[in-house]
């Protein structure tokens, strides 16, 4: 098999390619079922969600098979957020937990996360110990423990009840009208529902899956279908989800985009001042904004770094007991009631600050002032590496030396897709260019070699 099929999230690429096939799943499925199969003690069972992706069923049934032929019973959800995976697992008392989807890549991509019976992602660990089963076998079931697999028709319904209890008791959402992008996605059904019963008026888009138009031009990476949606309906707030509802995007009254980073700057401020921030600390990734660091620590709070994914957010929070964490592309990891990134929550969350304060949503998004920042990606051939080669490593190094003192460089590949990401933060705008256009010259040029 070669390298490992994991990324910084689980499995991801295109479907019916390498290593998202029909036949990678099913052994996935018998590799998983046999790892956390021969850890428990009663029977054995995994519970699967899925968001609106055509290739969906296909991957759902491979993995059925693969995880029922180690002996494991199979519980299908259907289309569900993550966070519900991460929800349902322990609640159902399941050994695993696996989600469906590619997030908020188009639908020609598809991906497996993992979950624990904590409901919480795997660790690198953990994810190392299934790939070398993946290498050296597994054993099959007896056919007298070959496992069965049911639908289960209430699991959305048991997610909706969970997310309405994060919103504070007694609070309604009368007279808020409420743009929601659901990207075509596994929140479609969810998240309207959601607003609607705790009282908004709700202006629902994004909620029409074919299976093949989730991401599509809509949701957290193409908010501008939202932002024309909150101007031409003067509504108060658009939220902004991704495929499989485990980020948002927030939009103020007047169709300006705000990211994860303004949102976490306001919850941490409001939850430190309530003594609710555990460790006075707000965990993030290396993406995150300067500004955000720099106006956290005014406040007398504390950034804590990661590697980017939202997994390694999580696994920091556990590590230093904290409960609020997220990355400023929209994952917000509040522990107190999920255990991964929840954009319908986070949702919730703002919603109530609304409420609470009286400010309309562009004063509560413009807590910081964000240090310029400019992202680039140049996709790159599988199999070779042009970080490794000396023209880039030296453009690199020139680079990093403008930036000394002004600001920072970020370069790193992409988990999910075969993309080097360069990022810079600087002051200087025409400097800010120079130095992203530069690496990203010669990182271009290597790949072409």
């Amino acid at each position: 098999m070669g390298h490992s099929i994991f990324g910084t999230d689980g499995v991801r690429g295109e479907a019916n390619a390498y290593p998202m096939t029909a036949e990678i799943a099913l052994r996935l499925g018998a590799a998983v079922g046999n790892y956390f199969g021969t850890k428990s003690a009663h029977a054995k069972r995994v519970v699967i969600g899925k968001d609106t992706r055509q290739s969906g069923y296909m991957f759902e049934n491979a993995l059925t098979a693969g995880l029922t032929s180690a002996g494991m019973d199979v519980l299908l959800l259907g289309p569900v957020p993550t966070p519900a995976v991460g929800l349902l697992t322990p609640s159902m008392r399941a050994d695993l937990g696996i989600m469906v989807s590619a997030s908020h890549n188009q639908f020609r991509d598809n991906g497996i996360k993992l979950f624990g019976p904590d409901g919480f992602k795997l660790s690198d660990q953990v994810e190392s110990e299934i790939q070398e089963l993946l290498e050296i076998g597994f054993k099959l079931a007896p056919s007298d423990k070959i496992g069965r697999a049911q639908r289960i028709d209430d699991g959305l319904f048991r997610y909706v009840e969970r997310a309405k209890s994060t919103f504070p008791a007694g609070m309604r959402l009368d007279g808020i009208k409420v743009v929601i992008d659901c990207a075509n996605g596994a929140a479609y059904r969810a998240a309207p529902e959601v607003l609607w019963e705790l009282g908004a008026e709700v202006i629902p888009i994004g909620v029409s899956p074919n299976g093949r138009n989730i991401n599509a031009k809509c949701g957290s990476i193409y908010p501008q279908i939202a932002a024309e949606t909150v101007i031409v309906h003067n509504a108060d707030v658009g939220l902004c989800l991704d495929g499989d509802a485990d980020r948002l995007i927030i939009i103020d009254e007047y169709g300006k985009v705000a990211d994860g980073d303004q949102l976490m700057a306001l919850l941490a401020q409001r939850w430190a001042g309530e003594d609710r921030l555990n460790g006075q600390a707000l965990v993030t990734t290396v993406m995150s904004n300067l500004g955000l660091e720099r106006y956290l620590n005014a406040q007398g709070i504390s950034l804590e770094r990661t590697k980017v994914g939202d997994r390694y957010v999580v696994e920091r929070m556990r590590e230093g007991g904290f409960n609020l964490g997220g990355e400023q592309s929209g994952h917000i990891v509040m522990s107190d009631y999920s255990t991964t990134g929840d954009g319908l929550m986070a949702g919730l969350q703002f919603l109530a600050e609304i409420i609470r304060t009286g400010q309309p949503a562009s004063q509560l998004l413009g807590v910081f002032q964000p240090v310029p920042q400019l992202l680039k990606n140049v996709r790159y051939m599988l199999g070779r590496d042009p970080l490794e080669m000396h023209s880039v490593k030296q453009a690199i190094s020139h680079a990093e030396g403008s930036l000394h003192g002004k600001g920072r460089l970020l370069i790193r590949k992409s988990g999910t897709e075969p993309l080097i990401r360069v990022m810079a933060e600087c002051e200087s705008d025409t400097l800010l260019h120079q130095v992203v256009d530069d690496v990203v010259r010669s990182v271009t040029e290597a790949c072409a070699i």
